[in-house]
């Protein structure tokens, strides 16, 4: 029995729509049962648990061979930090109550380091919470940034006619789909050919700039002209509020930002073909940017 969490978001998704094609069991972790439907359709076993209580966790990870762990997220949360704190105990001590001996945990860039990473150091927090648990097979995706994040400009491009965000317009970033991670994620799980406490980076297609971003995506909406303004963080902060991120989420997406510009969180590893993803910034674009844009355009 497979166990997925968070399994009605982009990665959690992935990974238990490719355990279901595969033909094992599965068990679909969420906390709406109606998104859960589509899984059960498909022979999962459905879930519903809060997985920032142990005693419910506990319970949805009986009889598990191996688990998908991730935090599910939660803009709202007033403490960004305690919430992923909350989960990693959680999970742990489901694992540890039923002997689970394989986990694959959705971690990011920037997990090595213990601060000044705003709301990876959850991420960080996590990996030393799982990876603690004596006799635990664990494997850490250290996944880059993720492409869904480019999908709140559709607002700020029909709102205001530019893109517009925290990080350096001529900074690089390893920008990988989601689909891609809950792939690789999936595989492992079924392969269960990792041991001991590991970390793999995921790195996405290639490096790729907001201001690279913000042509990509002109040239796919009919705006050539379109381009990305870095913008000051007491100009974003009441932006992201108003979008209904808590204030503290807000100060660790800034400080993220921080840590991104400065360099102080990066990748590891040297791009490779084991931490390269299929995915491309355009096949994104033209799959998932451009029908959300168009979408929002035709309901405004």
């Amino acid at each position: 029995m497979y166990v997925v969490t968070g399994a009605t978001g982009n990665t959690g998704e992935v990974v238990a729509e490719k355990l279901l094609a595969a033909g094992v069991k599965v068990r679909v972790i969420g906390r709406d049962p109606k998104k859960l439907e589509r899984f059960t359709r498909k022979g999962a076993e459905p879930f519903v648990a809060d997985l920032t209580n142990a005693e419910s966790t506990e319970k949805a990870f009986s009889g598990a061979t191996a688990v998908f762990a991730m935090v599910p997220p939660n803009i709202a949360a007033p403490d960004v930090l305690a919430q992923y704190g909350r989960v990693g105990h959680a999970i742990a001590a489901g694992i540890k109550k039923h002997g689970i001996n394989y986990a694959v945990a959705l971690s990011s860039v920037g997990a090595d380091k213990p601060d000044r990473t705003g709301v990876v150091k959850g991420l960080h927090n996590l990996e030393e919470i799982i990876g603690e648990i004596a006799g635990l097979n664990v494997l850490f995706l250290r996944a880059g940034y993720f492409m869904e994040n480019l999908l709140p400009q559709v607002g700020v491009i029909q709102s205001f006619g530019i893109m517009g965000g925290p990080v350096r317009s001529d900074l690089p970033l390893p920008l990988i789909a989601t689909h891609d991670i809950g792939a690789v994620a999936a595989e492992a799980l079924l392969n269960l050919n990792f041991t001991g406490k590991s970390t793999r980076e995921l790195q996405g297609a290639r490096d790729v700039t907001y201001a690279e971003c913000a042509k990509i995506i002109g040239a796919a909406i009919g705006k050539a002209n379109l381009a990305y303004m870095q913008l000051p963080a007491p100009q974003l902060k009441p932006a992201f509020m108003q979008m209904g991120m808590s204030s503290n989420m807000a100060d660790g997406l800034l400080e993220l930002a921080e840590a991104l510009n400065s360099g102080h969180l990066r990748m590891l590893e040297p791009r490779s073909p084991a931490n390269t993803t299929p995915t491309t910034i355009e096949t994104f674009v033209a799959d998932t940017f451009v029908p959300a844009y168009r979408e929002k355009a035709a309901s405004g």
